[in-house]
């Protein structure tokens, strides 16, 4: 058994089709399906249903999949530790974050590249929350940053960053003249623009809506904080958007941000891992620097000109 077969089946399993997995393995697509059918061979159990084209992987394969997985996550990790011990730490981090934390990432990839000048760093930044908690247990990328939900630390090691908060982004025109802050019954009167209802950040919105009474019946909606601005700086719509990325684009022009109160409502946030030892060494060393870095300080401090601008 080599380490390609698994490859290959794991890329298979993953992509669902022969000439893609070939392709993300840089391979032909007979090489691949002859390892496959080798690695049938070695194992004595078949792998994968075959037509006139990919069908599925049987329940056999689907078993396989997960120790190959996990062979090829040690593999890496070994090699990744020895690499740190002889050199210092190298290779590639990949952290995946939801959409609503991607502010957070900059906060730990810029000083864990600083500490490890030969690493580099791959983020995923618009993964619904379910899916980047698969990709951890899967090994498609080595740590996240979440919602710290009840039950999460149970699958997952977890390192608390922050509090995250809501504010109400809204053209001057509208919602009440002079206003510092807003409820969030007033904030459902109004013309919203929010995230789609299949991600956790507008889930959480929801429940925050519903124990003030009332429900939001948003008139767009859009699976990026970013175009949620965009949006917003129409002067069409108002927005409910995490303070975080106050820090990153700022308040536009001609626009004001009013905190959200009635209730006052923060919901925990954190960089997860996984529980297996010893895991990634890019892992545990972001897991590390996570636990020294202050996020919250920068993350739950409004800034004060942007309240109004």
């Amino acid at each position: 058994m080599l380490f390609r077969q698994l490859e290959y089946l794991v890329a298979l399993s993953r992509e669902r089709h022969f000439a893609r997995a070939a392709q993300a393995c840089y391979v032909s697509q007979p090489a691949l399906s002859e390892a496959v059918r080798k690695l049938e061979d070695e194992l004595g159990v078949p792998l994968v249903r075959r037509g006139r084209k990919f069908e599925s992987l049987t329940p056999e394969g689907e078993r396989i999949v997960l120790w190959a997985q996990r062979i090829l996550a040690d593999r890496d990790a070994l090699t990744d530790e020895v690499d740190a011990l002889r050199t210092g730490l190298s290779g590639q981090l990949r952290v995946g974050s939801v959409p609503t934390a991607a502010t957070a990432v900059s906060l730990l990839t810029e000083p864990f590249c600083t500490e490890h000048p030969l690493a580099s760093v791959r983020v995923l930044s618009d993964l619904r929350s379910e899916d980047m908690l698969r990709k951890i247990q899967d090994f498609e990328i080595d740590a996240g940053i979440t919602y710290l939900r009840a039950g999460i630390s149970e699958k997952f090691q977890v390192v608390p960053l922050y509090r995250e908060r809501y504010v109400l982004l809204t053209g001057t025109a509208i919602g009440r003249p002079g206003a510092r802050e807003a409820t969030w019954a007033e904030a459902a009167r109004l013309p919203l623009c929010l995230l789609v209802g299949t991600m956790q950040g507008r889930r959480v919105l929801d429940e925050i809506f519903e124990a003030a009474g009332t429900r939001a019946e948003p008139e767009v909606e859009t699976d990026s904080v970013a175009s949620l601005f965009a949006h917003v700086r129409t002067g069409r719509w108002v927005g409910v958007v995490p303070y975080a990325w106050l820090h990153v684009f700022g308040v536009p022009r001609g626009m004001r941000v009013l905190p959200l109160v009635e209730p006052d409502h923060t919901v925990p946030m954190g960089l997860v891992t996984t529980v297996r030892e010893p895991g990634s060494v890019m892992a545990r060393a972001l897991a590390e620097l996570a636990r020294r870095t202050d996020v919250a300080a920068v993350l739950e401090r409004l800034p004060t000109d942007s309240l109004t601008h």
